[in-house]
């Protein structure tokens, strides 16, 4: 077997209509190649997040129905707070719905303009909230994560020596907290090990500056520490993830991922003062502390999904898929981020479209073919997200032009992901074809979401 079998059995079935080439010529067209623009009823496979897409349980759906819609105190934010006080071990936690919410939250009572906030790398909504806040967002991944083809167990780590310098260059007085982001997802969704989260804890402890984790991806993290790290594969994943944010003062998540649900988030610190002050903001923006923007019944998926979230067997199964999709692609010689990541595989675009510029967006046009040839929708990780301004008017291009193919949880049978493969194959054969894009319009942030654009040529 490629990788184990579903732990699970379906219940209930969406249908899914497969359109013509001549169909999505012109839908993509019309989204000004841009596929956050198509509508989903167009897509076959849709691989552009794992974020939200997850199919719930009937542990999930049952609780649902038990929903206490009571403003203030209803009784699933009391399972929803003790489910994640027994895993995470803050001491307050306040319900938002979504990460990039909590996200706000954080950098709306902890920075100042100028300040600095450390990440191994920022993903795009984290990068945009510092950005707004008139921040400054720093990467310091470690340097293998900049070769996709290198193997390395745990190629999301935070460089503790870039940590380390920042700290004696800027001073902790321009530095109001450190992240990490586990898993790593603009680095191909790879692994934290726990050694480098003890290490850039003592960092942060020994400049007395808060150790925040963005937790969204967690589960599959512990997973990847049981597998490789010495020491661990005794260990049950609650445990090592009890372990993993011990050493962090607080955390933002987004319940979408890690916590199987289609809605929800949360803030959880240790700074009371921090806390306060992010509560009265959630009044202000969200809702009251205890619903904080979500339905009583979501906050009782979210409890529930956490718990199914750290299931071993589970979690075996959705690792093993994206691997199982990752040999298929290497047998065909097609170059992607290695090792393959938790939620998702990333293609090198910038490998498989070595004719297409930078300014032409070489990730973002093999979104378009896969849309285009196969009616598979996938993101760009690349020029198009991560692209800046100089001051100038040049654009500044990050290091990897990357086709992020993220797996929704529980969604996809082997055979859908067969077809990617296969896919994605026969475009890699014909990549001479594929043309170049050009920006007709941005916004300021998270253009990537917006942005129109028109073919090269």
């Amino acid at each position: 077997m490629e990788f184990p079998a579903e732990p699970f059995r379906v219940k209930v079935v969406e249908p899914v209509r497969r359109t013509t080439r001549e169909e999505r010529d012109r839908l993509i067209r019309e989204a000004g190649y841009n596929v956050f623009a198509l509508p989903a009823a167009s897509v076959y496979v849709d691989l552009l997040t794992d974020s939200g897409t997850s199919a719930m349980s009937d542990y999930q759906w049952a609780g649902m129905m038990m929903g206490d819609e009571s403003y203030a105190g209803s009784k699933n934010y009391y399972h929803f707070e003790e489910t994640i006080r027994s895993i995470f071990g803050f001491r307050y936690i306040i319900p938002t719905h979504q990460g990039r919410a909590a996200e706000n939250l954080l950098f709306s009572v902890a920075l100042r303009e100028g300040d600095l906030v450390p990440n191994n790398i920022h993903f795009d909504t984290t990068r945009a909230n510092v950005l707004h806040k008139r921040g400054v967002p720093l990467d310091l991944v470690i340097d293998e994560a900049m070769f996709p083809e290198k193997e390395h167990p745990f190629k999301g780590n935070m460089d503790p020596a870039k940590l380390e310098k920042a700290f004696q260059v800027h001073g902790p007085g321009k530095i109001p907290l450190v992240m990490l982001t586990v898993t790593n997802n603009s680095a191909g969704g790879q692994p934290v090990s726990m050694e480098n989260v003890r290490q850039v804890s003592a960092i942060a402890k020994k400049y007395h500056t808060p150790f925040i984790i963005d937790a969204c991806r967690y589960a599959e993290n512990c997973y990847f520490i049981k597998e490789r790290e010495p020491g661990y594969g005794g260990r049950s994943l609650t445990e090592i993830a009890r372990e993993l944010f011990s050493y962090a003062d607080g955390c933002t998540m987004s319940a979408k991922k890690d916590a199987l649900v289609n809605i929800g988030g949360f803030l959880a610190l240790n700074d009371e003062g921090w806390m306060d002050k992010a509560k009265n903001l959630l009044i202000l923006l969200e809702g009251y502390p205890t619903y904080g923007g979500l339905a009583g019944r979501d906050l009782e998926a979210v409890a529930r999904g956490l718990e199914e979230g750290l299931d071993e067997d589970y979690l075996a199964y959705r690792v093993g898929q994206v691997r199982a999709l990752g040999e298929r692609l290497d047998r065909a010689g097609v170059p992607f981020v290695k090792p393959t990541g938790g939620h998702a595989l990333f293609l090198n675009a910038g490998a498989i479209l070595p004719q297409i510029p930078r300014e032409n967006f070489p990730a973002q046009a093999l979104v378009v073919a896969l849309y285009r040839e196969a009616g598979i929708r996938a993101v760009e990780i690349g020029g198009l997200m991560f692209g800046e301004k100089e001051a100038d008017g040049s654009e500044k291009y990050p290091a990897l032009e990357l086709v992020r193919l993220a797996i929704p949880r529980r969604v996809y049978t082997s055979l859908h992901l067969t077809y990617v493969a296969d896919a994605v194959i026969e475009i890699f054969r014909n990549r001479e074809k594929i043309k170049g894009l050009r920006l007709v319009h941005e916004a300021a942030l998270l253009r990537h979401f917006t942005a129109q654009l028109e073919e090269v040529g």
